[in-house]
């Protein structure tokens, strides 16, 4: 097994130094390749990497999925796919047998879309936290005004903040940085936030140009964002399935129906491919006839 570790450790080295993979995506695929390695362990402890065929591999696919969805066995296989291809391109092995396995569909399920009247509901909602209204409140505005993921929010920096320019300079996945506009509502929020209450904190140094802070002047984790965002759902009384990547789903989605284009929202959202840009800003028939009846020549 000592050989089998040493290949994860040499491998997560590459994901971060080479690929420039964010945390959060190493950690995913560290987690499927812990668990292939835990399986070797169990079920056949002496397993060379010349003897993991497609048999064994399809074995360990086919033990596993049987409690996980199939979007998490989509994931489980590119991060086989991934590593085996590692092990080829280093020498390590002459073949991968994952050449020949193939993905399973995935059912796309987008998530609910909330209304601008639920925005704003929700950020007005935000702000009857007795202790964080305010910094909630800016938190909220952010996501949903500048489409933010909940990883690249926790970690925005005051110099970041280019007011005169009205930008957001954003550290996004692999460390991919992109400009987002500074909506006039949101700068408010954060400004008042910053200069009336941010301004009372006793810092923790690692935080000192940190945006949004916890009561002990540190920087939030996503689960502060979450817990955020459910005692606003709350509050409002809403029914729908909300997140944090909601505010960012309803983000994209309000551009495209007030007219904005798909290039436009790739840009602002960070997406590498267009066609995910095209999964986030789902749009209901209702707007789509309203296209097709002020563009057709034939309508």
């Amino acid at each position: 097994m000592r050989a089998w570790e040493n290949l994860l450790k040499d491998y997560l080295i590459y994901l971060k130094i080479e690929r420039g993979l964010s945390e959060n995506s190493i950690k995913s695929y560290s987690y499927d390749i812990k668990n292939l390695l835990r399986y070797i362990n169990k079920y056949n402890s002496k397993l060379s990497l010349k003897q993991c065929d497609k048999q064994f591999i399809q074995e360990f696919i086919y033990k596993i999925s049987k409690n996980i969805n199939s979007r998490s066995q989509a994931r489980l296989l590119s991060s086989l796919k991934s590593f085996f291809n590692y092990l080829v391109f280093e020498g390590y092995n002459k073949s991968s047998p994952m050449e020949l396995i193939e993905s399973p569909k995935i059912v796309t399920k987008l998530p609910d879309v909330l209304s601008i009247e639920e925005i704003k509901l929700l950020i007005k909602n935000s702000e009857l936290n007795k202790d964080h209204g305010i910094r909630n409140s800016a938190i909220l505005e952010t996501l949903y005004g500048s489409g933010l993921r909940v990883s690249e929010l926790i970690n925005l920096k005051l110099s970041d903040i280019h007011y005169d320019d009205k930008l957001l300079l954003i550290q996004g996945k692999g460390n991919k940085q992109r400009l987002v506009p500074l909506g006039s509502i949101c700068e408010s929020k954060i400004i008042n936030y910053v200069d009336n209450f941010r301004i009372l904190k006793k810092i923790r140094k690692n935080s000192n140009d940190i945006v949004f802070l916890n009561r002990n002047g540190n920087k939030l984790t996503r689960a502060m964002i979450f817990n955020i965002v459910k005692e606003a759902q709350w509050k409002s009384n809403i029914k729908k399935t909300v997140s944090p990547h909601t505010f960012r789903h309803s983000f994209a989605t309000h551009l495209l129906e007030n007219g904005a284009d798909l290039r436009s929202i790739q840009i602002m959202m960070g997406h590498e491919n267009i066609t995910t840009t095209e999964v986030y800003t789902h749009l209901d028939t209702k707007h789509l006839f309203k296209t097709l009846n002020k563009f057709h020549p034939r309508k």
